[in-house]
């Protein structure tokens, strides 16, 4: 069975939402200031790398994907080979290569997908999706690089819990740039 990982960019009060210049939010773009320098984005890299698939609900597949075809380098090259899948209801014929929709319920579409697909499974933005797979217990490991900035206003890395989640610290990296890489896993009991 394939692990499922989410990956998220963070603010330190665990705002999520808009990372990367969203246009629509107010508060965008807060992980690209140069201010943060780039010592963390090699990690980025080496997860994708990591990964056998790319999982995505459908507002965040269409930044990704209106974003990385046209990019070239060993990031983007991945990015684009790798196979995919879209958690929609409206989107039947995606045109990101290798890009299979997954439609009806999204968390039984992941739990069957978690028995097929190529692992593992990374699961980037997408807060909507992460929560409700956080929700039915479906996520494995979680992974919140964190920036050193606060964000007003946005969607959380997790959802309002209706029960408590405990987790375990498997890895903490930081970097120059004062960006903070937390790796959590599920605890036992």
């Amino acid at each position: 069975m394939a692990r499922l990982i989410v990956s998220e960019f963070v603010s330190l009060n665990g705002v999520m939402e808009a990372p990367g210049g969203e246009p629509t939010h107010p508060h965008s773009g807060w992980t690209f200031e140069s201010i943060y320098g780039e010592d963390h984005y090699r990690y980025k890299l080496e997860e994708a790398e990591e990964a056998g698939s790319l999982l995505l609900g459908r507002k965040t597949y269409e930044g990704f994907s209106a974003a990385w075809p046209e990019r070239e380098g060993p990031f983007a090259d991945k990015l684009n080979s790798m196979p995919k899948y879209v958690v929609s209801s409206t989107l039947t014929d995606p045109e990101w290569e290798n890009t299979t929709v997954l439609s009806g319920d999204p968390v039984a579409a992941v739990r069957e997908l978690k028995q097929s697909a190529p692992g593992p499974i990374l699961l980037n933005g997408s807060a909507q999706l992460a929560h409700a797979l956080t929700e039915t217990d479906l996520v494995d490991e979680f992974r919140a690089m964190v920036h050193p900035v606060l964000v007003a206003d946005g969607l959380r890395m997790f959802p309002d819990p209706a029960a408590m989640l405990k987790l375990k610290l498997k890895q903490a990296i930081t970097y120059d740039s004062g960006v903070a890489l937390l790796i959590y896993e599920r605890a036992e009991g």
